[in-house]
């Protein structure tokens, strides 16, 4: 790893706080210093690109201009204000820190980096960004942008993979970041990140800091930052059963504990759950189906094959490869469902994952 003189950290400072007063990006969360919208705003930021972010950012502040909103909202409300950004552990978790924040600290935001990561769903990261964004305390906030950015600028071949690496990299930021101005520096690597130091195509020809930058200057830009590869995600092969009546859909809420917690969908059913051999016929599949709805649910469901192809999606652990069936009941004792009869209507005031969105995308594109 590289050590910078002060000299040349004065220079950095002065080079890169230049560039981000000149070319920073306008977002709508740098429009003021507001602990909680800086807050969201990175939490959001959270696996999903700045683009996207934008608009659910602001119609979030809409519908929860407060922490106080945000703390008493319902549940469905919010689910819905998350509805395709995905991981909705992450507003949820925001939902028990606002609460945490009235109970605890009386509405009032730690102002500390130490202070921040007491509260629920805030890590290292996070609490860096709002401590010195929203409170001008001079420590790092180290994501991937910063984890990119500095190792390239002092060639750290630490394995950014391995959670003992922010250490390395919290030390060696420490040492650089802008006393004055610590917030101002944290999103400037971030716009650096997201411009002329991106992981494969990166422009640092020309880079306001290219000269800073040793291993563009050693000719192995690419090589960093080290990261071991993740394992891939498991395969498991599902069955979504779309089961019409009259006008409405057969809808279900997923579980309070797990993947897409409280989510609905349409019923999904993991084909190990059928009572299928290893090899199977498409007549046999839809004979299994109707069965499982029979004996979990009590429901008498008609099932018929739909001339689409599977719909793939991809967790973190997991890839769901989701075979569409069609299905009509007349059924309307749903006791020992978990979910409900939903208008067409109605259907855009559940709160749904962005597999449902894919599921009624591809079931759109039947064969009528």
């Amino acid at each position: 790893m590289i050590e910078w003189s002060a000299a040349t950290i004065s220079d950095f400072q002065t080079t890169l706080l230049a560039w981000f007063d000149e070319a920073g990006r306008d977002l709508p969360w740098r429009h003021d210093h507001d602990p909680y919208h800086i807050w969201v705003s990175e939490i959001m930021l959270q696996q999903t690109q700045v683009q996207t972010v934008i608009p659910y950012y602001e119609r979030f502040m809409t519908w929860f201009p407060t922490i106080d909103a945000l703390a008493t909202a319902p549940e469905d409300r919010l689910l819905k204000a998350w509805e395709g950004l995905g991981y909705y552990s992450r507003v949820r978790n925001m939902q028990r820190c606002a609460r945490q924040l009235l109970a605890d600290y009386e509405g009032q935001w730690p102002r500390t980096a130490a202070e921040l990561v007491e509260l629920v769903g805030i890590g290292p990261y996070t609490a860096g960004a709002i401590a010195s964004i929203a409170f001008n305390e001079p420590v790092p906030a180290v994501d991937g942008n910063a984890y990119r950015v500095f190792s390239r600028l002092l060639e750290i071949d630490a394995d950014i993979a391995k959670p003992q690496t922010r250490l390395i990299f919290e030390r060696a930021i420490t040492k650089i970041i802008s006393p004055t101005r610590p917030g101002d520096f944290n999103q400037a690597i971030m716009d650096l990140g997201a411009s002329y130091m991106t992981a494969r195509q990166p422009d640092t020809a020309h880079s306001p800091v290219k000269r800073f930058n040793q291993a563009y200057l050693d000719g192995k830009e690419l090589d960093y930052p080290v990261k071991t590869k993740k394992p891939r995600p498991q395969p498991v092969a599902y069955v979504a059963v779309v089961v019409k009546q009259a006008d409405q859909w057969l809808m279900t809420q997923r579980p309070s504990q797990g993947m897409l917690a409280n989510l609905w969908t349409v019923p999904l059913i993991k084909v190990a759950d059928l009572a299928l051999a290893d090899a199977y016929t498409p007549t046999e599949l839809i004979t299994a189906v109707q069965l499982y709805f029979q004996q979990e649910y009590q429901l008498k469901v008609t099932v018929a094959p739909l001339s689409v192809r599977p719909v793939t999606h991809t967790f973190t652990h997991q890839k769901w490869t989701i075979q569409l069936l069609a299905g009509t009941t007349e059924s309307t004792d749903l006791a020992y469902f978990a979910g409900k009869l939903v208008t067409t209507n109605a259907l855009t005031q559940l709160p749904t994952p962005k597999v449902q969105a894919k599921i009624w995308d591809r079931y759109a594109q039947r064969e009528k």
